[in-house]
């Protein structure tokens, strides 16, 4: 049996922004290792077409849930609304995030409110109520998108690395907690992919994966789960993604000056 694969409806994982992206590629690649899904997302019309795909090229169980996971109490709301009918998780991706790339101060209180709700708040909870049902079994995976961008605390990006850089953290210790209880916990931290979480255009998307700057969001998913399977703490799809970390950390300011000028009219 290929690494993570079980017995056809044996097992459950659930994928928050499960609908495009990333996220889909998390969960064609799990209904294909045998895993039955459920989906958590914002966006129905996305979500339920992304269900009939699932359920057409993998004949596994596949369940959709409408939910906005940027607020308080979402984490608990998806566990409770997940585990109702005595659905047993097995693997848990978070996934699902926003991209922000704003000065501070010109970000509205309530969009702030909202990024450290979804990558912060409800990540932690869902880790930590999932996690225990896990812990009980004596087995489970959990992933958590992070970013790259946690190593880029720079202007504009600010809200962004910072609720990444937690994720990563966060993370990294809750492993250490949970590997004595048989559970695996893995941050991922990409850098870029070929998605619209950026706001490009598709055709920069496919210029970008050409000249090697993006992955792609299949590639990225691959690289986690191997990561995830083989019990690592945290992982940074592509070996030249590493190397370039001391660059980003130790970037002079005269640079990002100049970076911050060229790119202010980007910045939404």
């Amino acid at each position: 049996m290929r690494r993570g694969e079980v017995t056809k409806g044996s097992a459950t994982a659930l994928v928050t922004g499960g609908n495009s992206g990333i996220g889909r590629c998390y969960a064609r690649r799990l209904a294909d290792l045998g895993y039955n899904i459920v989906i958590a997302g914002l966006n129905e019309e996305r979500t339920l077409r992304t269900v009939e795909e699932l359920k057409r090229d993998f004949d596994v169980g596949v369940r959709s849930l409408t939910i906005d996971l940027a607020r308080p109490e979402a984490g608990r709301e998806l566990f409770e609304r997940v585990t109702a009918d005595g659905t047993r998780i097995d693997v848990l991706i978070n996934n699902a995030g926003t991209f922000s790339y704003l000065d501070v101060l010109h970000t509205p209180v309530e969009r702030i409110e909202r990024i450290l709700a979804l990558h912060v708040l409800t990540n932690t909870v869902t880790c930590r109520l999932f996690g225990e049902r896990m812990a009980e079994r004596g087995h489970g995976y959990i992933l958590n998108m992070s970013s790259y961008s946690l190593w880029m605390p720079w202007p504009g990006l600010s809200l962004y690395s910072a609720s990444k850089s937690y994720l990563r953290s966060f993370s990294v210790a809750f492993s250490k907690e949970m590997r004595e209880r048989g559970v695996r916990v893995t941050s991922v931290c990409p850098a870029g992919v070929a998605t619209d979480l950026y706001g490009l255009p598709p055709r920069w998307q496919r210029i970008g994966t050409r000249l090697g700057v993006l992955i792609t969001p299949d590639s990225c998913a691959r690289r986690a789960l191997k990561a995830m399977w083989h019990g690592r703490r945290n992982s940074v799809p592509g070996w030249w993604n590493r190397l370039g970390i001391p660059f980003c950390l130790l970037m002079p300011m005269f640079i990002l000056r100049i970076a911050r000028k060229l790119t202010l009219q980007f910045q939404k």
